[in-house]
């Protein structure tokens, strides 16, 4: 998944997750589907009416179209999404971070027309390569992209910790954590350790102190590591 870096209005600078191709071809399909089914069921309700076509012609155009106006009308009113985006847990946003408006999904909607409908989506998939940001010519003309909203975990997110094949514990009280627990833990310990707040370290260190009902025999920084290593042997034992 590529990322890519968005400057806020307040010169901050935040990493994006670029959706993933294949994540937007399956919203496409789903979002087919959903106007498809759309289409058959006025269809079909129209002529269980069986009213005149000569009649009915404007009450079918005019009920078909929230099909036509699909896309842009659910990414106006739903933040950037369709059905098919949501369940791919995509969106569309501005490239500098902020929530498009009408014009950005108008866009977007106009130049499907280049993008799909003429070039089958062949036009969309080989620009969002070549971009390597997730535009296809309707983002680039709109100033959008499309990104994830799927967080990205590291190992390092995890409370998983590498030990040595002869570690030795030291603390067996560990097994009255959890692994929300120690997943906390790691995160505060390792986000403290980048910033060198020693006073978050010390308050970790005197917590786990009074839930194991133990006294550190290192300091709090080494007391808190071997509690994750600990940690890791003893669930990795079972």
């Amino acid at each position: 998944m590529n990322e890519f870096q968005i400057e806020t209005a307040q010169n901050i600078g935040i990493n994006q997750n670029v959706a993933h191709i294949g994540d937007r071809l399956i919203g496409y399909i789903i979002d087919s589907i959903v106007i498809f089914c759309y289409g058959i069921s006025v269809f079909l309700l129209l002529g269980a009416l069986d009213l005149d076509f000569g009649d009915t012609w404007a009450i079918y155009l005019l009920m078909t179209l929230p099909a036509f106006l699909y896309y842009v009308l659910l990414e106006t009113f739903w933040n950037g999404k369709t059905i098919g985006k949501h369940i791919r847990k995509i969106r569309v946003v501005k490239l500098d971070g902020s929530k498009p408006g009408f014009a950005n999904y108008f866009i977007r909607w106009l130049l499907r027309i280049v993008d799909v409908a003429i070039t089958s989506g062949g036009c969309a998939v080989l620009t969002i390569l070549i971009k390597g940001n997730g535009q296809r010519l309707g983002d680039m003309a709109a100033g959008t992209t499309v990104i994830s909203e799927r967080e990205k975990i590291s190992i390092a997110d995890t409370i998983i910790q590498d030990i040595p094949l002869d570690y030795k514990p030291t603390y067996s009280q560990v097994t009255m954590l959890n692994d929300s627990d120690v997943q906390t833990i790691k995160s505060l310990y390792n986000d403290a350790v980048r910033k060198g707040n020693h006073n978050v370290i010390l308050n970790i260190s005197v917590r786990l102190e009074k839930i194991m009902q133990i006294e550190a025999k290192e300091s709090p920084v080494d007391f808190i590591n071997k509690v994750i290593k600990d940690y890791n042997y003893y669930t990795q034992s079972m």
